[in-house]
């Protein structure tokens, strides 16, 4: 794993905007960065990164009747005891799920180690998927980029293949908050590829979303009976229509059952029914047995690095301020990212269904990876 200097592509941000990157810069700032590029062997893809992550996707699939059956461990969760039942539904269903995303401490030698799971609205999808795989294409016939470079990046076809496959409700509608210009990115990326795989979809901003006897409906008073959602459920659980998520006939994308993964608290639980595992690090609840010689303090619920707490072997404290300071809290293991120049870097592992899809990077200036951070394509080269 080694990280290289590129120049960037003449005109790449316009070209970003016309095909609807229009969050490449935030406040001023690069968020898509081909400054660089970080270079994979072929076998540190394979087995260090996808290998480990279709098993420990597995493993946390594993765990879900488990913690349906254990009321302490939907309490340590702070799952809201009104949807108990709901959720146990939505998994003995089996209601389909899409994708998500695993973030890895690695720098290129040892076991991958697993920071946490982004498994109910994970963003980055667009870059991943189509931006990063046009830049190899692009600096390949610009003759930047050795003959031969390829990239772990089946992200958009595999999300194309789950669409035509998933046994969907039409039309199905796809959401995301009026005032947050990634999320609506991302959601018109999976919405034109959902569009590309045959089904009927419609756009409808969260807060147009409504009820009429019990059953959410759109603007227009029609019933809503599929939606994907890029809001995440601990949210929804909370808003003024959480009552209607009980009667309501919509099919969710993703299920209710994903909210069980995307909580922190699955961490804790994964080391306890695995401890020792080589991709795992040693995680608690608060005020279980404690973590020695660097931790992290995330809440259940949180995002992008907010309200972390980070103390490294040799004393430093790092901390995120933030909105998550309502649930409960859990303390893991400190695999510090690695530094690359002035910069640490976090690998994101894509999966679709129940397969790895790809990878993404993530570079930041502190250890604790925030919303400005930037990200960097990469490539495989033997």
């Amino acid at each position: 794993m080694q990280r290289r200097d590129i120049q960037p592509r003449p005109g790449w941000q316009d070209f970003a905007e016309s095909v609807g990157f229009a969050f490449h810069t935030i406040d001023n700032e690069p968020y898509w960065d081909e400054n660089a590029y970080y270079q994979f062997s072929l076998q540190q893809v394979e087995q260090d990164l996808e290998a480990p992550t279709e098993e420990l996707h597995q493993m946390a699939l594993d765990l879900i009747p488990d913690i349906l059956a254990s009321e302490q461990q939907l309490q340590q969760l702070a799952i809201p005891e009104q949807f108990w039942d709901y959720i146990a539904t939505s998994w003995r269903s089996g209601e389909p799920h899409l994708y998500g995303r695993m973030d890895f401490s690695y720098a290129g030698t040892g076991p991958a180690k697993l920071l946490e799971l982004n498994y109910d609205t994970p963003t980055s999808l667009f870059e991943t998927g189509f931006f990063q795989w046009v830049w190899l294409e692009d600096q390949l016939m610009r003759g930047q980029l050795p003959q031969g470079s390829d990239q772990f990046n089946s992200l958009q076809d595999k999300l194309e293949q789950a669409f035509a496959q998933l046994p969907l409700a039409q039309p199905f509608y796809f959401s995301s908050v009026t005032e947050s210009l990634e999320d609506k990115g991302t959601v018109d990326y999976l919405m034109d590829i959902a569009l590309q795989a045959g089904l009927n979809c419609r756009y409808i901003q969260l807060e147009q979303l409504g009820d009429i006897d019990g059953q959410l409906v759109d603007s227009d008073g029609f019933p809503i009976n599929g939606l994907f959602k890029l809001y995440p459920w601990e949210f929804m659980l909370q808003e003024d229509f959480a009552s209607t998520i009980l009667t309501s006939q919509t099919q969710w994308l993703e299920p209710s059952w994903k909210l069980l993964l995307s909580n922190k608290g699955i961490l804790p639980l994964l080391w306890q029914k695995h401890q020792g595992h080589p991709n795992l690090l040693p995680a608690f609840f608060t005020g279980n047995q404690p973590v020695a010689a660097g931790w992290v303090k995330k809440p259940l619920f949180s995002r992008e690095g907010a309200n972390i707490e980070l103390v490294t072997a040799s004393g430093q404290r790092f901390s995120e301020d933030g909105p998550y300071t309502d649930s409960g809290y859990i303390r893991q293991a400190l695999a510090p990212l690695p530094k690359f120049g002035d910069s640490y870097t976090l690998i994101g592992s894509w999966v679709v269904g129940d397969s790895a899809a790809g990878i993404c990077l993530r570079e930041d200036n502190s250890l604790i990876t925030k919303d400005s951070s930037r990200f960097l394509p990469h490539i495989i080269l033997d």
